[in-house]
């Protein structure tokens, strides 16, 4: 049994596939799945039940599963001593990003931190909060880049700059007409949201203070900023916007902003880790960077920070 077959073993495990699990490790298909028969028959039992599509992990492969995270880890954490002892920053790190931070902070420092961290190798992913939460968890990856507080004991949350949210009103609605906006301005029903899964949309409910009503127009399934501020010019609403996304709108679309009253509902972004990582060199660095960059795009102080977690589950903490 090596270390290299149980990575392979975990990646088969990810993705129930061998094709999928062969590319992400960079290995032909076949040599994966002889590494895992070979692994396989030394230990005398089937991890895999190929007979199904996809394919199953059986009960005493699950235990081994397990069980291989936790050798992989500890072996990572040898790893990761050494470099520490010798000042080191380097080797692979794997990062999650939400959806509605990625395309607009990715951008700003992901080429400095390149140039400052060479021997860094970054694997980058779009996901979802509770993908990356879980993610944390299983060791599939070192952090995640979201929306918090997240109220999880075992996630430690570093936060990086908070982001206050910004009306995007167009001609003819009825907030047109107003300097700033205030939380009683809004109402639920009149604001293009993203879909379900995306904190921002809890943010904005929770600024609300509402759930979305059952007896709806019609429902929208998008996690593209671009299509809200599209039909909301199309008169059917308005929307509300992080502020660093605001940056990138044409001249013409930035008349059409609005600022809350101070203080200013916003969302805070935070570097995120398991209690238990141990690729702190690399962690402390990311953060370093970020926040050296970010300070001079978002500066605001006079904000309150809104909850990025569903308003079921705040109203079930109240009772």
């Amino acid at each position: 049994m090596t270390i290299s077959q149980l990575k392979y073993l975990l990646a088969v495990a990810k993705h129930r596939n061998f094709s999928k699990a062969a590319k992400e490790l960079k290995v032909t298909q076949p040599t994966l799945s002889m590494q895992i028969r070979n692994l396989e028959d030394e230990l005398g039992v089937r991890i895999f039940d190929r007979s199904h599509s996809p394919m199953r992990i059986t009960p005493i492969g699950q235990k081994i599963i397990e069980q291989a995270r936790i050798i992989l880890h500890e072996n990572d954490k040898i790893i990761e001593m050494v470099k520490h002892e010798k000042g080191m920053v380097a080797g692979e790190f794997r990062l999650g990003i939400i959806p509605t931070v990625i395309g607009t902070l990715l951008p700003i420092f992901l080429k400095d931190f390149m140039r400052l961290y060479p021997d860094v190798r970054l694997h980058i992913e779009e996901l979802t909060t509770q993908q990356i939460i879980d993610a944390l968890r299983n060791n599939e990856l070192d952090a995640g880049i979201l929306a918090t507080p997240l109220e999880e004991e075992d996630i430690i949350e570093m936060p990086l700059y908070n982001e206050p949210f910004v009306g995007f009103i167009p001609e003819g609605h009825r907030l047109y007409g107003k300097e700033k906006l205030h939380d009683h301005d809004l109402a639920v029903d009149d604001i293009l949201l993203l879909e379900e899964g995306h904190c921002f949309r809890d943010n904005i409910l929770n600024i609300c203070k509402t759930e979305l009503p059952d007896d709806q127009p019609y429902t929208l399934e998008t996690g593209n900023f671009t299509t809200l501020i599209k039909l909301a010019k199309e008169g059917m609403g308005m929307t509300l916007l992080p502020y660093l996304h605001t940056l990138d709108l044409c001249e013409d679309d930035k008349k059409l902003l609005k600022n809350f009253e101070k203080p200013e509902p916003a969302r805070e972004i935070s570097l995120v880790i398991h209690a238990d990582n141990h690729k702190k060199g690399i962690v402390g660095a990311l953060r370093k960077t970020i926040r050296a960059i970010i300070k001079g795009l978002v500066t605001f102080h006079n904000v309150r920070i809104i909850s990025p977690l569903p308003p079921k589950h705040l109203q079930n903490k109240l009772d």
